[in-house]
């Protein structure tokens, strides 16, 4: 492909380990890049969570601006631009409220079924996330190394969001974090936010390119993929960062 005029990325497990911070080798290239193409994060966690793990670090780099930041929490069920003095809600696919019971019933019940609800967690493992319902089999807070253990080839996850995909056929089942479901509206995924995030910002998706961990079929990366948006498949913010570090260069020259 030509050089992308817009890279967008999934978070955790791709910029960052779960539910942290990005590495500060990851947040320099990070930065370099945002200073050379706009730049877009699509990942299933809400906008609390773009906050501490990315939108903070950056915001306290010196001279670096964050206009052609694009953060698009919950799957792309929100969006959000950078105002000049605050963060401004593009706008929201919220559930309704019979969707939202249905999809916490619906979680709860199967996971207790297969026997993946755990006695031992950290944190909430039900989130209401407005336009998302969100499954942390060991809590929000659970430790990365913690999370790892409990799923390390993602089969359990898997295997879950398929049971509640039956359960609920009018809305979309993904599995989202190292430990997590992410349930949405039916069509409202990562498709979806990257087909808004086109018409906003007048750059085509053939001229995006996406940088996920999660393109398998399962995962909640895989709409992009689907959709035709060149992909970059990664297996932890190391390759990124490496990917990105060849990048780079490439994208100065093309701009030049």
């Amino acid at each position: 492909m030509t050089a992308p005029r817009l890279v967008a990325f999934d978070l955790d497990d791709t910029l960052a380990p779960s539910k942290s911070s990005l590495d500060p080798r990851m947040l320099e290239t990070f930065a370099a890049l945002l200073e050379t193409v706009p730049v877009a994060v699509i990942s299933g966690g809400n906008f609390q969570q773009f906050e501490q793990q990315l939108v903070t670090p950056l915001s306290q780099r010196t001279g670096l601006t964050l206009d052609d930041l694009h953060l698009l929490p919950t799957c792309g069920t929100r969006y959000y631009r950078w105002a000049g003095d605050d963060w401004a809600l593009q706008y929201a696919e919220d559930l309704t409220d019979d969707e939202k019971a249905r999809a916490l019933a619906a979680v709860e019940a199967v996971a207790k079924d297969a026997g993946y609800w755990e006695s031992e967690t950290w944190g909430d493992i039900l989130e209401d996330r407005g336009s998302q319902i969100t499954f942390s089999a060991l809590g929000q807070a659970a430790p990365v190394d913690v999370k790892k253990q409990w799923d390390p080839t993602g089969a359990k996850k898997d295997d879950l969001r398929r049971r509640v995909q039956a359960e609920l056929p009018d809305l979309e089942v993904r599995s989202g974090g190292s430990t997590s479901v992410d349930i949405t509206r039916k069509g409202i995924d990562k498709a979806y936010g990257m087909q808004r995030l086109a018409e906003i910002t007048g750059v085509a998706l053939d001229d995006m390119l996406f940088v996920g961990d999660r393109l398998d079929p399962e995962g909640n990366d895989y709409p992009v993929k689907a959709l035709g948006v060149p992909c970059h498949a990664v297996e932890g913010w190391e390759d990124t960062d490496a990917f990105l570090t060849e990048l780079i260069p490439t994208l100065r020259v093309a701009s030049v």
